[in-house]
């Protein structure tokens, strides 16, 4: 199950390049068997209806419209399954997203209106990734990188503005989204509403707001086995290096002690699902993030 909930970056592009978010008011739904299907979007629903449990649902009425997305974080068996949807479709024979959505403008700001709590020590978080493909390393480039985690909670409608990191001048060809309402240890009703999402603002060609980009970085990237984690460290002291999927869940943990300057950190990626994993290194008040993907 928990398997399940390993979310990738590898997108497929269709021929078209939408203007905007898919069913971005969630006003469409499908009725597929026990459950409502989000049209536009996947969810674990397919998986967990057959213990009749439903992290993504229908919520009515929305904060505008008819209807909004409803995640609630809950127990499956023996395992707490996140709120999770991803704009796309999962494949769920190899735990990966089979598709994004074709998207090539480069916005400033992913917007909405929200509510959400957290149980516990909990924490939901909203990714945004706006991808493009490389002809000539037949891979993905990164252009824009977000993994926004929800500060304090929101116990009725407000609206959001999330401003997006990029880490490349170019235009992407494609775009996924993924909200969840729980963080790396999900905890059973954790919840996250989500209503008129849209990309807003604009930002320049060949900007890029990353000025810290080269203190880290991952090679080889994508990695079968081991990848090297190069890290330059203006202290020279011990710093957290942690390893999440893409819903958030942590599958490593390291603290390696670090000299003034470039370290390197050879990671063993042997025992990881392929994927898209965020490798997030701590630095006293300083954090930067890299992806990794495990093929």
């Amino acid at each position: 199950m928990k398997k399940l909930f390993t979310i990738l970056c590898a997108t497929v592009i269709s021929s078209s390049a939408f203007a905007q978010i898919p069913n971005p008011g969630f006003e469409t739904w499908d009725a597929t068997g026990s459950y409502n299907r989000l049209v536009g979007w996947d969810s674990p629903d397919s998986i967990t209806s057959s213990f009749s449990v439903y992290p993504c649902s229908q919520g009515t009425p929305g904060a505008v419209g008819a209807s909004y997305v409803k995640l609630v974080s809950s127990t499956v068996l023996t395992y707490v399954a996140p709120g999770l949807a991803v704009s796309g479709k999962i494949d769920f024979a190899t735990m990966t997203p089979s598709s994004g959505f074709a998207y090539s403008l480069r916005p400033a700001n992913l917007t909405g209106s929200w509510q959400y709590m957290a149980s516990g020590a909990d924490q939901g978080h909203i990714v945004v990734m706006l991808t493009k493909w490389n002809t000539t390393t037949s891979s993905r480039d990164t252009i824009s990188f977000t993994d926004y985690s929800l500060p304090g909670m929101v116990m009725s409608w407000a609206t959001f503005s999330i401003p997006l990191t990029y880490q490349n001048g170019a235009f992407p060809d494609s775009g996924l989204v993924l909200l969840s309402s729980s963080g790396a240890s999900p905890v059973a009703g954790s919840y996250l509403y989500v209503d008129d999402l849209a990309f807003t603002g604009a930002v320049t060609a060949g900007v890029n707001e990353m000025t810290n980009q080269s203190a880290i970085s991952v090679y080889p990237n994508p990695a079968r086995a081991a990848t090297t984690l190069t890290y330059n460290s203006a202290t020279g002291t011990s710093i957290k290096v942690s390893i999440n999927d893409m819903s958030g869940r942590n599958v490593a943990t390291l603290t390696p002690a670090v000299v003034a300057g470039k370290n390197k950190l050879p990671i063993d990626v042997s025992g990881f699902p392929k994927g898209m994993y965020i490798v997030r290194i701590i630095d006293g008040n300083n954090t930067e993030v890299q992806k990794l993907i495990v093929e």
